[in-house]
């Protein structure tokens, strides 16, 4: 008796608003729980699965696994193996996933004012201040890499023209052009505009390090 053949897995459709509108055909592909958190993540450069998951507290492996797969399927991320001695799988976003750092720009700063205070339930993560900073960096002439640091921890911030792709990223850049010390709740003011970053840095409540044309122009020579 001849074997029969298993039948050919059919591919998942997923859900979708089934509109002829820009809007909902972009919340197909992002409108999922956690898809653009994890595009937040992404934006500061490659990361491993494990350090994704470590930075997103409350999503289940399985969420997580999911997303990033619908990430690729989409044309969002793409995972790629690091040549030794790494040897690890990286996702990162690809051109049409860097593309939503405006979004998330913009959702960043409407969301801004519901930060009132601190919840004990609310996780933070230093780089999370990344997006509301960056408004306030914009006017910044000089390229060059910012380090920024909190009491949560540092992250970098690349200035000027440069700064399309990749714009922050973790932990202590190396030789950054300029150093910037300030308190999570000065990054939220900047990033809601109630303050400038030179009337911070003139009144003492950003302290800036360094002997560049980066650090000069922050301290506004």
């Amino acid at each position: 008796m001849p074997r029969q053949q298993p039948a050919a897995a059919r591919p998942v459709r997923r859900r979708s608003y089934d509109q002829f509108c820009a809007s909902a055909r972009a919340l197909d592909s992002v409108g999922d729980r956690w898809t653009l958190l994890i595009v937040r993540e992404l934006l500061a450069g490659p990361r491993r699965y494990t350090d994704l998951h470590a930075d997103l507290p409350g999503v289940s492996t399985d969420v997580l696994a999911s997303r990033l797969k619908d990430m690729e399927q989409g044309g969002l991320a793409v995972r790629r193996r690091l040549p030794p001695p790494a040897a690890a799988s990286v996702y990162e976003l690809t051109e049409r996933g860097h593309a939503l750092l405006p979004v998330l720009a913009a959702l960043a700063e409407w969301g801004a004012p519901a930060l009132t205070e601190r919840r004990p339930t609310d996780a933070v993560r230093a780089h999370w201040f990344a997006l509301p900073l960056l408004r306030a960096l914009t006017g910044l002439t000089q390229e060059g890499v910012l380090e920024v640091r909190l009491d949560e921890g540092e992250f970098h911030v690349r200035t000027g023209r440069g700064a399309a792709v990749e714009p922050y990223g973790f932990g202590p850049a190396p030789q950054p052009d300029a150093r910037i010390t300030l308190d999570a709740g000065l990054c939220l003011e900047l990033g809601r505009g109630d303050v400038t970053l030179a009337e911070a840095v003139k009144d003492g409540r950003v302290e800036v390090a360094g002997d560049g044309p980066l650090a000069a122009e922050l301290r506004g020579g």
